[in-house]
């Protein structure tokens, strides 16, 4: 998946929400554009605390409103088992699914469309009169860097970073 811009991201949300008639405010904007320059998914409070930077009298109902608001406007995804969030990088489009793949070694977390699945998920909860109002896919493993770092073997002369293990996915 190719990733937008920061700049790019920023315009088209802002051009969106005066179509859409919503306001967006500079705390708004701000917060998401301190989510562009995530590489992955970051939490409410480490956003808060970037958040600080600027507005230091920033209380965690203001990150959390800005939040609801992006959430709500489809600029940026909640990935559920980690309570952390991160930006869409396709929101100009319709309405879509996304599966989040979630490296358990370094945390980083890539979007992808998830249209085959989106299908066979909305037939299932037809087939049980199930009324579907929102759906996250995610998927935890390795990204391709960790895979590679988890199957070297000669870790005494290579350059990888062995230090990061992998995180435990608490429930």
């Amino acid at each position: 998946m190719a990733t937008l811009s920061a700049e790019h991201i920023l315009g088209q949300a802002e051009k969106l929400c005066q179509q859409r008639n919503v306001r967006m405010t500079p705390q708004r904007m701000e917060v998401l554009r301190l989510m562009t320059q995530q590489n992955g998914a970051i939490s409410a409070y480490d956003l808060l605390d970037l958040l600080r930077a600027s507005e230091p009298q920033a209380k965690p109902p203001t990150i959390y409103r800005a939040l609801d608001f992006l959430l709500e406007q489809g600029f940026i995804h909640r990935v559920e088992s980690t309570n952390s969030y991160m930006v869409c990088h396709h929101f100009e489009g319709p309405a879509h699914t996304s599966a989040m793949l979630i490296c358990q070694r370094c945390g980083t977390v890539a979007e992808q469309h998830a249209e085959g699945l989106e299908a066979i998920i909305a037939a299932l909860a037809l087939k049980e009169g199930f009324a579907l109002r929102h759906m996250v896919i995610e998927a935890h493993g390795l990204c391709a860097n960790c895979s590679e770092i988890e199957a070297c073997v000669q870790q005494d002369s290579c350059q990888h970073d062995h230090s990061v293990v992998a995180k435990k996915r608490g429930k």
